[in-house]
């Protein structure tokens, strides 16, 4: 119960008004500091609500952390001292002191901060923020800190409020009840959120999704060509395609469209997809995704491309029109759907089914290619985006199962730092090549480019590669590349050596806080321009025609094509990769 207040002045008012709060100080002090790094740049540019977001979480986390250490340090470094604690007046004057420079530092950050925003926003080619509109990042993180503090304080009322219980029933040591309390709290915690919270989570995000699936884009209507699944002929159905896969198979180029741009007869395209309501068990859907590459006789065709999806089912229709560009329409592209979520629900939950979904589609489609005369096969050629490549390289344990298994060309772009091959490549590159810009094997079989514009990626892949040709896009400025759980209490090589071409040379790393930081740039980085971040549509092309160029292309046979895509920039577009 609080004391009444004796108004005996202002000091009165002030010591009153904290009481009611009990913040701790060095607390305060902790939650600051880290509150001001938040603000620091990191990948890509924050908007004030974003930096108000992640700067409310690290106050709160600064603010946790300050105040274990200032218990720590008041049992085991200052108790016993004579000078300790320090006289009452002493002790309000630091307060007071603590409390304006909190408020000092974390006014005047604002001013850097908007600075720093500004040169993130000029790497990217777009306008920075303001000084003065800035300034609401303040409030935002004031009001995210202290509903997570007060979240806080519920949990430690319960761990005392279980320790009580233990005392009276137990009559244990007021220490050990404490301990218990708070095993039984987090045990409890962890396995609601673990368990039931997850579970419950992804069931009812999979159910708030999942209408749109049923859902058709105007404009999109069900094609009539035989090459298409969800045509008459097909045996997956329009309705049951789901909304990205019907926005697959109605779009891209068609033969006349083709023949036009190349000035030579072309093939209609095939585009074979299956949806999760296509058929009711993954078997079943891949019987159909077999019956639908024999109906089609994609086997036939110079170029047959695998594309494991991203979360919903979303295939990039620039890397699919690319292709269908370059092989005048002799190609057969295949796809399946393994999800309702979004890319980026799935690969914080559900990173199993992607991956397993990858290695099922692989799978399947590799085993009936490799059934066809070795002579009349097609190029069996890989092209995985954002999660698509995650689950794509699931089917591989190593680099050389690649071309063991007969891949002509693997495209993956953008992948995640889960990914396993990717990130056992990494980890295994050449000696004195760096993390963002690396080099295996002296890139005979595999190459990595960060390049934001055409003539970057044709430097990255010059010279001579082997019969199988594996590249990877991924840009210095993309968080889904760089976001990993390591960035919590490990400084990454890649904030260690030189910078990458797009990425701020006033980034730092600090513990928990650039893992807020580069973890909140994940959720707009597929909208940044082309080049930067999570969108890689200007180099799509570029990196096909590296790994997979038909006989005698020519560089003015690129151009040819992207001067094409460009004038149909928009006419197949849908979801980004990590939102699709």
């Amino acid at each position: 119960m609080t004391r009444p207040v004796e108004h005996n002045g202002p000091r009165s008012l002030v010591l009153w008004a904290w009481g009611l709060l009990r913040l701790d100080f060095t607390g305060i002090a902790i939650g600051t500091l880290f509150f001001c790094l938040s603000l620091t740049p990191s990948l890509l540019p924050r908007s004030w609500q974003f930096a108000g977001l992640i700067g409310g979480m690290n106050a709160a986390l600064g603010y946790g952390l300050g105040v274990l250490l200032g218990k720590g340090l008041c049992r085991f470094v200052l108790r016993g001292r004579t000078w300790w604690p320090p006289s009452s007046r002493a002790q309000t004057a630091l307060k007071v002191v603590t409390v304006g420079v909190a408020i000092a530092a974390s006014v005047l950050m604002v001013v850097p901060a908007a600075g720093w925003q500004r040169q993130v926003s000029e790497l990217m080619g777009i306008e920075g923020p303001g000084v003065l509109g800035y300034t609401r990042t303040l409030v935002v993180a004031a009001a995210v800190a202290i509903v997570l503090v007060a979240v806080a304080r519920v949990l430690l009322d319960l761990t005392k409020l279980v320790a009580r219980m233990l005392i009276r029933r137990w009559r244990l040591n007021g220490e050990v009840a404490q301990f218990i309390g708070t095993a039984v709290v987090v045990i409890l915690l962890v396995t609601l959120i673990n368990g039931v919270l997850l579970r419950g989570f992804l069931a009812g995000a999979s159910r708030v999704f999942q209408p749109q699936n049923t859902a058709t884009r105007d404009g999109v209507e069900q094609p009539s060509e035989p090459q298409k699944s969800g045509s008459p002929a097909s045996f997956a159905s329009w309705d049951s395609l789901g909304y990205q896969g019907r926005n697959f198979v109605a779009g891209g180029p068609d033969a006349a469209e083709l023949t036009r741009i190349n000035g030579a007869a072309a093939k209609e395209p095939i585009r074979v997809y299956v949806g999760l309501q296509t058929a009711d068990t993954d078997e079943a859907r891949l019987a159909v995704l077999l019956s639908e590459l024999h109906r089609t006789d994609a086997f036939e065709r110079e170029a047959l491309v695998i594309v494991p999806t991203t979360g919903t089912g979303w295939v990039n229709p620039v890397a699919a029109r690319a292709v269908e560009l370059m092989y005048n329409g002799d190609t057969a592209i295949v796809a399946l759907q393994y999800s309702y979520l979004p890319s980026w629900i799935s690969f914080l939950g559900d990173q199993h089914t992607s991956m397993r979904s990858g290695q099922m589609l692989i799978g399947a489609v590799h085993d009936r290619w490799a059934k066809v005369p070795e002579s009349q096969r097609p190029k069996l050629m890989l092209y995985g985006e954002s999660l698509g490549s995650m689950a794509g390289q699931s089917a591989f344990g190593y680099l050389p199962d690649i071309a063991l298994m007969g891949f002509d060309s693997v495209l993956w772009v953008g992948p995640p730092q889960a990914s396993p091959l990717w990130r056992a490549l990494i980890e295994r590159r050449d000696p004195h090549t760096t993390e963002v810009a690396p080099r295996y094997d002296n890139g005979r079989t595999v190459r990595f480019s960060q390049g934001g514009d055409p003539a970057q990626v044709a430097r990255d892949t010059a010279g001579p590669w082997d019969d199988t040709k594996v590249l990877f896009l991924q840009h210095a400025s993309d968080p889904i590349v760089w976001w990993s759980p390591d960035l919590l209490l490990s400084r990454p090589d890649w904030l260690v050596e030189p910078r990458g071409q797009d990425r701020t040379a006033a980034m730092r790393w600090y513990p928990f806080v650039t893992f807020s930081q580069v973890g909140a740039d994940m959720l707009n980085a597929s909208e940044m321009p082309a080049g930067h971040g999570h969108n890689y549509d200007n180099v799509i092309l570029d990196g096909w025609v590296a790994v997979a160029a038909p006989p005698d292309w020519t560089a003015a046979d690129t151009e040819r094509i992207r001067g094409a895509m460009e004038q149909t920039v928009g006419v197949d577009d849908s979801e980004s990769s990590w939102t699709g």
